[in-house]
């Protein structure tokens, strides 16, 4: 019975939620944003690039190492009219150990506030569930 806890505990621990999108938006365009994207991905120092491409407004890369095992993200921007634009962040992984989105995100804000740019006001899941019921 006692090992078979510590499986379960050890199961629950490791085993990450797949294959995740994380959507936020941003009140600046999208050109902005892909600014901060870019540098974020390319001097961070922080991920392997797969691929960018500017045009689309799309990067991949990887992120990990031994430890936590590498994983291949994508991050890409649609626009939301003229003065707004969502990112989306596909991730293979969510789990206990890395939050592989969100720490994306708080670099993406942290390259606008070098910028002088705004960052984004609440992510799209967090705007729904604030909302007065």
């Amino acid at each position: 019975m006692k090992r078979l806890l510590i499986l379960l505990l050890a199961l629950a621990v490791t085993v990450p939620a797949f294959a995740k999108t994380h959507k936020d938006e941003y009140s600046i365009p999208c050109k902005t944003l892909w600014q901060a994207v870019h540098d974020v991905v390319r001097n961070s120092g922080k991920y392997g690039i797969l691929s960018i491409n500017d045009e689309e407004m799309q990067a991949s890369y990887n992120i990990g190492g031994n430890l936590t095992g590498k994983r291949t993200n994508t991050v890409l921007l649609n626009p939301q009219g003229d003065n707004a634009c969502e990112m989306q962040i596909q991730t293979a992984y969510s789990g206990l150990v890395n939050n592989d989105a969100a720490d994306f995100k708080k670099r993406v804000d942290e390259s606008l506030a070098k910028q002088g740019a705004a960052p984004a006001p609440k992510s799209a899941g967090d705007a729904a569930s604030s909302q007065p019921q």
